[in-house]
């Protein structure tokens, strides 16, 4: 007797009335949740902002911030080594000085504060991780914005965008392997561009902060540098409702030769994050700032949210929408638990 294959799948035989797909099936253990998970955020999407305050002898904690501290430089280097130990992508460097002019000259001067924090992390740390440094005039400002004011008292683009060239000169020299300009001024990127092309530093990167929005967010990062804000900033960062300006933002970012762009804020920003994922072919950063971090400290330590676990979903939630990089206050301390 031979027996004949069966063609074809056997019929499916369930009792009456159960379900077919079950597809809590794949969600039963700890395991089958992660072998089967579609979004996972490592360690190495992370970028660890870091502070170095001159003039300290210890560090100081951000009162609007817990957990995150202005260093000394020698506190600085001990952090940069902790999030290259952690496995982070990269540190994005800050410097806050003691003093401040109307042109913000501490930005350009190559023995200024972020120039000094950008030398000592690369020596310590600069062949094991990306060093990154911020471009912007705010944290040496008087007057506490982005750039040089005109007669108006509002900010003169084509002066300003004249210093952040420099400013990316001195931060290479230093030893910075990508700059990020943040001060959205019209052509930013080309400026810079030239200027480090003209100095020989080709291969510096820039990451543009190209969808910088006018943010209320942003609040505790202004006590961390000590902003000296006068005003808004209305006139050059990006009106929160907009969609389609980011687009047009990003595009021009990369036609001057923007090697990767950022979308600033995160979490209140996905939907932007989503778009320009889905529109362009270079890596996409969020950054997940100060008040996004401090309001789920503060709810957290009043017992309202679950601290750890509201982390891990923020922080999934921006990967999820399509940011290659992610920089967060919490990039050391969760990079270990993210693999």
């Amino acid at each position: 007797m031979t027996i004949q294959p069966t063609i074809g799948p056997a019929p499916v035989s369930t009792p009456a009335g159960a379900p077919l797909h079950r597809p809590r099936r794949l969600r039963r253990t700890p395991h089958l949740r992660r072998l089967t998970a579609e979004t996972q955020v490592h360690a190495s999407n992370l970028i660890q902002p870091l502070f170095l305050r001159e003039g300290l002898t210890a560090p100081r904690e951000i009162p609007s911030m817990p957990g995150v501290f202005q260093h000394t430089r020698d506190t600085l280097r001990k952090a940069a080594v902790e999030a290259v130990s952690a496995g982070v992508g990269g540190v994005m460097l800050f410097g806050i000085p003691q003093e401040k002019d109307e042109r913000g000259s501490g930005a350009v001067d190559p023995d200024g504060i972020l120039q000094v924090a950008l030398r000592d992390v690369a020596a310590e740390v600069g062949d094991a991780t990306v060093v990154i440094g911020d471009i912007n005039l705010d944290e040496y400002t008087t007057h506490g914005h982005t750039g040089v004011l005109g007669p108006d008292g509002d900010v003169d683009n084509d002066a300003s965008v004249e210093l952040y060239g420099q400013a990316a000169v001195v931060q290479a020299e230093a030893g910075a392997h990508i700059v990020a300009p943040s001060g959205m001024m019209d052509g930013q990127v080309a400026h810079i561009r030239a200027a480090l092309d003209a100095a020989g530093h080709q291969n510096v990167a820039i990451l543009g902060y190209s969808a910088k929005y006018a943010s209320h967010f942003y609040g505790p990062f202004r006590d961390a540098v000590e902003s000296s804000l006068q005003g808004n900033r209305r006139t050059y960062q990006q009106n929160p409702g907009n969609i389609r300006e980011s687009l047009r933002e990003v595009a021009l970012d990369m036609a001057e030769g923007a090697d990767m762009v950022m979308v600033k804020p995160a979490l209140a920003y996905l939907d932007i994050v989503r778009l320009i994922a889905d529109h362009v072919d270079v890596p996409v950063s969020a950054y997940q700032v100060s008040g996004e971090y401090s309001m789920i400290e503060a709810a957290a330590a009043r017992g309202w949210l679950e601290r750890d676990g509201s982390i891990v979903e923020s922080l999934t939630s921006i990967h999820r929408a399509g940011a290659s990089q992610i920089i967060t206050y919490w990039a050391t301390e969760f990079a270990p638990r993210l693999g």
